[in-house]
């Protein structure tokens, strides 16, 4: 147990007689937002004698509202995190052995930008790949697309939420986003299909749960697990049976007919493929007894339009998810809670001038992820599995000679790890950028230390949002050891493969105020207060906004 405390303690960097104690709030605070998860709360970084003490959740910022999940509170262990990469690396020995020499960042800059105008020559700018994931990737998608690469992939989509945008796109129109546009604080009813609110921590929808419950919401949870929303549940049910809920529905006129006579095509096609799937026949499936299963469809419909089915985060389960998430949003659309109060709104956003840049180059090819046109041919965006799939000789249309890696650990985050180290082993060249080491670091050519979102300035974030605000991030303290920005390092490649024209900016300072001044607001304000709120907007039916639905016939497609 001793052993084990001393590496939790040093872990979090609280060994360390330099750091004061972590309920002191220091002699100042600054305002900047979390990514210690894609939430981008807003937070205060407290600091005393330069080294942060404590993280509490900005009062001012509407995803956070004074308040952090256990992750956000915990930033400060990434910022002093004693195994944090300090220096650039470049690989001595072959990949996988982890052996490395510390190197200066202008040699480490030099190796990237030898192999990035080698593959550029040898196989066009299309053998280069990006793999993404955080908020600071932006300037790493702003390099590919630069370059002339389409190959840009995050794995949260093919591993994370793309099927639950396709099922909610193919309905309506559009996905539900990040964070998802849940109206759950006025919902009557909260139906959770495998979806674990409040052990996934997802800041603003723990909040709205507790709201909702307070308020007197009811909760039906499907879920093998006797999870947290389970304990809270009116029912809780072992399995799902989407279809016969729907059944029930649309055979005893539960559903808001109304609503879908004037925002809804195919209704009949819907009710035709329902006709079987009965509760009795769900009883074989599920054996959930048919008397609960009409039972809870009725519970379900008699909050409508007030009434939720939580589309979920982490969908893809087995194999038949987007099936299952185009369900949950046809289920949705029959309690017509799809843009009204207490359902699914359509978001504000306040809108930002781009950066002035020359266009970027047009790709001679395609997106090199083949399995997307013939097994996944609904994923709107790239797959970072057929990425991966691409790079291993012979396997698509061309062969993928290069990987950059922003923030995402691709031997844990892809579905086949063996797969990934033999489309690593054929690569020309691979370069990871990140804050700590991982296994995908040891497969690197180069290793480039990014300094922690509490280091950096990146660009303004615009949300997609009940309502509409902007919020900044700002350095609290100096990067540590070597590590750099990733607005840097992006900017030190290009201008080393004669990429410059694309980043006109001095740094990310000057970009961001570009952008908030063009939008006429205050970057003072913004940086002493972490976040400008915009005037409201309406995003529901009750409240005056009059729906689009971006579909091909301008309707929610049952």
């Amino acid at each position: 147990l001793a052993a084990g405390s001393a590496l939790t303690t040093r872990f979090w960097g609280l060994e360390s007689p330099e750091v004061h104690d972590p309920a002191t709030d220091g002699d100042r605070v600054v305002p900047t937002f979390c990514e210690l998860c894609f939430w981008k709360c807003g937070v205060l970084a407290h600091v005393r004698d330069g080294r942060v003490t404590k993280i509490t959740g900005n009062p001012e910022h509407p995803l956070s509202r004074g308040r952090l999940c256990p992750r956000g509170v915990g930033g400060i262990g990434l910022l002093y995190d004693p195994d944090r990469l300090k220096k650039p690396l470049v690989r001595r020995q072959k990949r996988g052995e982890q052996v490395f020499d510390e190197v200066s960042w202008s040699d480490a800059l030099d190796v990237v930008a030898e192999n990035l105008v080698r593959i550029r020559e040898r196989y066009g700018p299309e053998a280069l790949a990006l793999y993404t994931h955080g908020y600071g990737g932006s300037w790493f998608t702003h390099l590919l697309n630069a370059y002339g690469s389409p190959n840009i992939a995050a794995p949260s989509y093919a591993q994370c939420r793309g099927p639950r945008e396709v099922g909610f796109q193919l309905t309506f129109g559009r996905g539900v986003g990040s964070p998802e546009t849940l109206d759950m604080e006025n919902s009557r009813v909260i139906t959770f299909i495998g979806s674990h609110l409040g052990e996934n921590m997802h800041n603003t929808q723990v909040q709205d749960l507790a709201r909702a419950l307070d308020a007197g919401a009811e909760l039906v949870v499907v879920d093998p697990r006797y999870s947290t929303v389970a304990g809270k549940a009116r029912y809780w049910l072992h399995i799902a049976l989407l279809l016969a809920w729907m059944h029930v529905i649309v055979a005893e006129g539960l559903f808001d007919r109304e609503y879908l006579d004037r925002y809804a095509v195919g209704f009949d096609r819907l009710r035709e493929h329902l006709a079987d799937k009965t509760p009795e026949w769900a009883y074989t499936q599920t054996t959930i007894d048919p008397g609960t299963i009409v039972e809870t469809a009725r519970f379900i419909a008699g909050a409508r339009p007030a009434s939720l089915v939580h589309p979920g985060r982490h969908v893809t389960w087995y194999g038949d998810d987007t099936q299952r998430s185009r369900a949950i949003a046809l289920l949705n659309a029959l309690l017509g809670s799809y843009g009204r109060r207490g359902g699914i709104y359509f978001p504000a956003r306040m809108m930002l001038p781009e950066f002035p840049i020359a266009p970027y180059p047009v790709p001679l090819r395609p997106t090199a992820d083949m399995p997307r046109e013939t097994a996944y041919p609904l994923a709107d965006e790239t797959l970072a599995s057929g990425l991966c799939l691409a790079s291993i000789p012979g396997s698509a249309m061309y062969d993928l000679k290069g990987w950059l890696v922003y923030g995402t650990n691709l031997i844990q985050a892809l579905p086949d790890p063996e797969q990934t180290k033999k489309a690593i082993q054929a690569l020309d060249f691979i370069a990871v950028v990140d804050v700590l080491p991982a296994e995908i670091t040891g497969w690197a050519d180069v290793v480039l230390p990014e300094a922690t979102y509490l280091e950096r300035c990146d660009d303004v974030y615009a949300a997609a949002y009940k309502e509409p605000f902007i919020a900044v991030r700002q350095p609290v303290v100096e990067p540590m050891y070597d590590s750099k920005p990733g607005w840097w390092i992006a900017k030190e490649i290009a201008a080393r493969i004669g990429l410059e024209g694309f980043f006109p900016w001095k740094d990310s300072v000057e970009y961001a105020r570009y952008r908030v001044h063009g939008a006429g607001f205050d970057c003072e304000r913004l940086m002493a207060t972490g976040v400008v709120r915009g005037a409201p907007q309406p995003v529901t039916i009750e409240e005056g906004l009059e729906p689009v639905f971006p579909t091909p016939s301008g309707k929610i497609e049952l």
